[in-house]
Formats: structure tokens, C-alpha cells, sequence
């Protein structure tokens, strides 16, 4: 099997709905694109990009969505070494179809109250739909290593909300650790490193905005 020396997760520069929420009353979410510091940011960081990965081949997996294309777009990898396939179960959770503002502000408040795993938006999807999705999509990830000719580097552009729950399937985080870490920012990146013992580590922690309160001990 020829895994991978390093899998990188990227979040989508800064987009419209970011900086101006009544948007989503206007245009869908999928369709929604980058500001223009969005695109600075995600120019930045395709230089750190480019320079991790020199000129070894990429794998590459965006999700569907307007605002990770033109991140991608923005990292002016070289396309004589990337190969991109679009990856719908990479998407952003799905919040329902056109949006009320006020109405998405009162769910978000019943989320943090009830739980960002488990919470369902009415018409939408809960974290725990996203991270089943997030599992399929790992499983077709492992047996594409299975090739032998597999680049040695993997890159995803996606969501922050799919990064997290990407780690916590990888690393078999528990509920109660994945609630206790926030989202990566625009642009940020995390980076999943293979070690010399077989194992990956995740290069930067997510930030953490407070204690894991778990039910149980789990193993």
C-alpha cells in the first residue's frame, strides 16, 4: 500500500457569507465565492503550499462548493503535478436550502445548547451526517492507496467543520473531544504527517475553547 507521506486539509478562504450573513437569503451557499481577502489569504497560503510540496505529485480533493474551487484555483499549484477530482461528501453541512438570517442565528443558538454533533438543522444535515459522509468518503481514500503509483501527498480543500470531523475519524476522537475544538479561520491549514513508525500525527492542534466533558471514560 502506498500511503501518503503527508495528507493536508485546507478550509476555503474568506467567502462572502463570512463576512455578511444575510447573503444566504440572496444566493445558495455552494455558490457563495471568495472576497478579496479571501482570495489573498488563499494565495498565502498556496505559497506554503507549493513550497511543502515542491515537485512531488498531489492527489487532490476539493469539494464541490464555488469558494473551495477558487481556493484551489488561488494556489497556483503546478497542473503537470496535481491530479483533481471533485469531492461531493467533502461539502459544508448542509443548513437547509434559501436561509432567514434570524431563523439561522436562533438555530445556531439551539445548536451550541444542544450540541454541534448531534444537532440537526431543520432541512439540514447534524455533524453526525457529515462525519457518516466523512467516513465514506475516508473508506474510498484508503483503497486509492492501494495503488502503487499513489502520489505522496494527499490534499483536501473543504470546510472547516469537514477538517474537524476528517481528524476525528482518522484519529478516533470521541463526541466530547471533537466538541471541545473550534474551527480552523480562512485559509488555515492542518496536516496529517506519516512518522516513521507507520502512524500520522496531526502537525497543529486545533484550538480548543474548552475542556472535553465526556459521559464515560471511553478506550
Amino acid at each position: 500500500m502506498a500511503r501518503p507521506r503527508r495528507i493536508v486539509l485546507v478550509r476555503h478562504g474568506e467567502s462572502t457569507g463570512n463576512v455578511d450573513d444575510s447573503v444566504y437569503e440572496r444566493e445558495p451557499d455552494h455558490a457563495l465565492a471568495l472576497t478579496e481577502r479571501g482570495w489573498r489569504q488563499a494565495e498565502e497560503t498556496g505559497k506554503r503550499v507549493r513550497e511543502i510540496f515542491g515537485q512531488e505529485r498531489v492527489s487532490v480533493y476539493v469539494s464541490p462548493y464555488r469558494r473551495t474551487h477558487e481556493t484551489l484555483r488561488a494556489f497556483h499549484l503546478d497542473p503537470d503535478l496535481i491530479r483533481v477530482r471533485e469531492e461531493p461528501r467533502l461539502r459544508e453541512q448542509d443548513w437547509g436550502n434559501w436561509q432567514d438570517r434570524d431563523d439561522v442565528r436562533l438555530q445556531k443558538t439551539y445548536r451550541d445548547a444542544y450540541g454541534h454533533f448531534f444537532f440537526r438543522f431543520p432541512q439540514g444535515e447534524s455533524g453526525a451526517d457529515v462525519y457518516d459522509r466523512v467516513g465514506g468518503f475516508l473508506e474510498s481514500l484508503f483503497r486509492s492507496f492501494e495503488a502503487p503509483d499513489h502520489p505522496p501527498n494527499v490534499l483536501l480543500v473543504t470546510h472547516g467543520l469537514a477538517m474537524r470531523l476528517f481528524c476525528m475519524r482518522w484519529f478516533h476522537w470521541t463526541v466530547a473531544e471533537f466538541e471541545s475544538l473550534s474551527n480552523p479561520g480562512n485559509a488555515e491549514m492542518r496536516m496529517l504527517v506519516l512518522g516513521d513508525d507507520g502512524k500520522y500525527t496531526l502537525n497543529q492542534p486545533f484550538d480548543r475553547w474548552r475542556d472535553p466533558e465526556p459521559y464515560w471514560m471511553s478506550g
